[in-house]
C-alpha cells in the first residue's frame, strides 16, 4: 500500500525524456497532416519507463473487484461467474473474427448458433420465438414495448397509450415506457410485496397497452396472483410484458410463456452467466408468443439493432446453457433460492426483515434491526469492503429507507456464504459497540469514503498537467 505506483495517477509519475517505447524506422515516408486536424500543441501524454507503466496498471488492475476475486452480492443484477470456456468459445477464431458485413454463406456456423440460442431461450421461456439484436436488458424492453404499441396500432386501437407498472419495478421500466411515447400508470403493492389485483382492477380500462411485471420482483417474492392478473389484463385487450431480469430463480421453475406472458425479454448477461457491469456487454434477447412473431426485429418494419446483437454475449450464453444441459439448468432455480433464504435466515436477527416470508433469489433487510446505533445502511456498505467483500445493492428498492438487497447466486459455496454471514453479524456487533468505526469505514482500501454526491455532481474525469502542477506549487 504504500509503493508509490500503487496510489499515484500516471501523470505524477511522468518525467520529462523518460520513454517506454521505440518505433520502427519508418518505411512510408513523410506526409504533411492537413491543418484542419493537425493539434496546435502536444498532446499531454504521460513520459514513462516501460516498467514503470506495467507496475502502474498491474496494481491498479489488482483494485478491480468482481466474481472471479470474491463474493458479488450485488441484489437485482445476479452477477454470476461467466465460466472460463465460455471466453474460450467466444474468443475462438472463426467468432472473434467475423465481420459484420460479411456474407451469410461464409459464417453458416455462426448463424446455426444464433438459431439454437434462439431455440434454447423459447424452450426455456415458453414463447414462440426471439430475436437477439437488443444489446442490453432496458434496450430488449424498449423493443418489447415497441412490439406492444405496434400490435394495437395495426389493430387500428391508437387510443391504447398507458402501460401499468407496479411501484416496486426496474427503474428501466416507466423509463422504457417512457421513450417509447407511453404513458406510465403505477400500480400499488400490497404490505406483502406483491402487486395489488384490486387496485389493478380500478386501473384496467381500453387506453391500457400492457402490463410490466417482474418476477420475481424486486423485493425477490414470487408474484403468486399472476394467472389472475393476465386474465384481468387480456380481459380488457392490453398485453402482459415480462421483465426478465430476475430469471435466475425461475430456471427449472417455471416459464413465462406459460403464465400468460405475451412479450418479454432475458438479460443474457445475469440469467446466463455472461459478464457485465461499467456499463456492458450486454444482451437483451426479446421473445413473443406465437401470433407476434412476425413483429419481431427483422421479420417487420421495426429495428432497434444493427447485425445479429452483441454476438460474444450471446456465445457465452449459448456455451453455459449447453454445458449445463437441459437436466442441469433446472438445478439454478431451486439453488439460488435455497442460497438465498439460507442468508436472510441467518441474519434476520440483527438486520430488519420488512417482509418475513420466504423469498426466491434475492431479498431485502431495511437496515440493521437496532436504529438506535445512528449505523446507516450506507455505512454497512463501506464497511465490507475492509472485509474484502463487494457491498449488496443499497438504498434499492425504494420501498423502504434502508434497503439493503442481497443476492447470492446458485454456484456460491456454503464456506463462501458462511463467511459473508459471519462479516454481516461482526458488522452487527461494531455498529452497537463501537459504531465509529463503522461510520468511518472503509478503513483499509486504496481511497476513503468519497463525497458521493459531490462527485456525482461534479465529476473530475480528465486530468490537467498544468492544473496539477500549479496545485503542487
Amino acid at each position: 500500500m504504500n509503493n508509490k505506483l500503487y496510489g499515484n495517477l500516471i501523470f505524477e509519475l511522468s518525467h520529462e525524456g523518460r520513454r517506454g517505447y521505440s518505433l520502427p524506422h519508418n518505411k512510408f515516408g513523410n506526409y504533411e497532416v492537413p491543418a484542419d486536424i493537425r493539434r496546435s500543441h502536444d498532446a499531454e501524454l504521460p513520459e514513462c519507463d516501460e516498467l514503470t507503466v506495467v507496475r502502474h496498471y498491474t496494481n491498479h488492475s489488482e483494485n478491480n473487484f468482481g466474481v472471479d476475486n470474491g463474493f458479488y452480492p450485488l441484489g437485482s443484477c445476479t452477477m454470476k461467474y461467466n465460466p472460463c470456456i465460455n471466453e474460450e468459445v467466444a474468443a475462438m477464431p472463426g467468432f472473434a473474427n467475423l465481420h459484420p458485413l460479411q456474407p451469410a454463406e461464409t459464417c453458416r456456423g455462426a448463424l446455426e448458433v444464433y438459431d439454437g440460442l434462439q431455440r434454447a431461450l423459447s424452450e426455456i421461456s415458453g414463447l414462440a420465438k426471439f430475436t437477439l439484436n437488443p444489446f442490453a436488458g432496458a434496450h430488449g424492453e424498449l423493443t418489447g414495448l415497441m412490439i406492444i404499441r405496434s400490435y394495437h396500432e395495426r389493430r387500428g386501437d391508437t387510443k391504447r397509450t398507458k402501460v401499468i407498472v407496479p411501484d416496486s419495478a426496474h427503474g428501466t421500466n416507466p423509463a422504457s415506457a417512457a421513450v417509447c411515447g407511453l404513458d406510465v400508470v403505477e400500480v400499488k403493492s400490497t404490505p406483502e410485496g406483491i402487486v395489488d389485483v384490486e387496485d389493478l382492477r380500478s386501473l384496467l380500462d381500453d387506453t391500457v397497452a400492457g402490463m410490466m411485471m417482474t418476477n420475481p420482483n424486486t423485493l425477490g417474492l414470487f408474484e403468486k396472483e399472476i394467472p389472475e392478473i393476465a386474465e384481468l389484463v387480456h380481459s380488457c385487450g392490453a398485453l402482459m410484458y415480462y421483465d426478465g431480469a430476475n430469471l435466475n430463480p425461475m430456471l427449472g421453475v417455471c416459464r413465462p410463456g406459460d403464465m400468460g406472458f405475451d412479450v418479454m425479454h432475458i438479460n443474457l448477461h445475469k440469467t446466463f452467466s455472461t459478464p457485465h457491469g461499467g456499463g456492458g456487454p450486454g444482451a437483451g434477447p426479446v421473445g413473443v408468443r406465437a401470433g407476434l412473431e412476425e413483429l419481431l426485429p427483422g421479420e417487420s418494419e421495426i429495428s432497434v439493432g444493427p447485425y445479429h446483437g452483441n454476438y460474444a454475449v450471446l456465445l457465452r450464453a449459448y456455451a453455459y446453457i449447453l454445458t449445463l444441459g437441459k437436466e442441469h439448468l433446472k438445478e439454478v432455480g431451486p439453488l439460488a433460492t435455497l442460497n438465498a433464504n439460507y442468508i436472510k435466515e441467518s441474519l434476520k436477527d440483527v438486520y430488519e426483515l420488512p417482509i418475513a416470508t420466504t423469498c426466491m433469489h434475492e431479498f431485502v433487510f431495511d437496515g440493521l434491526k437496532d436504529k438506535s446505533t445512528g449505523v446507516t445502511t450506507m455505512d454497512v456498505a463501506k464497511r465490507l469492503l475492509d472485509y474484502g467483500y463487494h457491498a449488496p445493492t443499497i438504498y434499492f428498492p425504494l420501498l423502504f429507507h434502508e434497503s439493503l438487497m442481497i443476492e447470492p447466486t446458485e454456484n456460491e459455496s456454503k464456506d463462501t456464504i458462511d463467511g459473508f454471514i459471519e462479516v454481516m453479524r461482526r458488522i452487527a456487533r461494531e455498529a452497537a459497540t463501537e459504531p465509529e468505526t463503522v461510520k468511518g469505514a472503509p478503513h483499509y482500501t486504496p481511497i476513503g469514503r468519497v463525497d458521493d454526491v459531490l462527485a456525482a455532481k461534479h465529476p473530475v474525469v480528465t486530468y490537467r498537467q498544468m492544473a496539477a502542477e500549479g496545485e503542487s506549487k
